[in-house]
């Protein structure tokens, strides 16, 4: 998946794309840091988490920016985060998470917020990668209380 991200950007940057090689030349960066810090090579699976945790800063972002009133900002990190996103698989919609929840809640007998615990760690293991934890946590609460 590395590689693509790399194709990709160099690509871009032939192609004259500033904003797109930027944001690419960014993730790789962070990928290569992950790997410095493992002492290895990193998995398909490591790069989604590197893309993952990166998409979250954007969203933090885009929504701190909003608060500010810097719009010009907003639209910047709204496209980086596009750049990121196209390389997530994609996402579960807030019916699937629901029914996956559902069937975990079952699974483990859960029956009020004291069973959260049990609950969470077996919702973002079976989504792994395609689910929002925020999401996941609101919808957990709603159900357990």
């Amino acid at each position: 998946m590395l590689k693509k991200i790399e194709k990709d950007m160099m690509s871009a940057l032939k192609n004259k794309e500033k904003e797109k090689a930027g944001s690419l030349r960014l993730i790789i960066s962070k990928c290569k840091n992950k790997a410095i810090e493992l002492g290895r090579d990193l998995s398909d699976s490591e790069v989604i988490k590197v893309l993952q945790t990166a998409a979250k800063q954007h969203k933090e972002s885009i929504k701190m920016y909003k608060e500010g009133n810097r719009s010009d900002l907003v639209e910047q990190e709204t496209t980086e985060l596009g750049f990121v996103e196209d390389y997530l698989p994609s996402m579960m919609d807030e019916v699937e998470v629901k029914e996956l929840i559902k069937q975990i809640i079952e699974e483990v007998g859960a029956t009020d917020m004291s069973d959260f615990g049990k609950v969470m760690p077996n919702v973002m293991k079976k989504g792994a990668g395609k689910i929002d934890g925020s999401l996941a946590q609101s919808i957990v609460k709603e159900l357990l209380s």
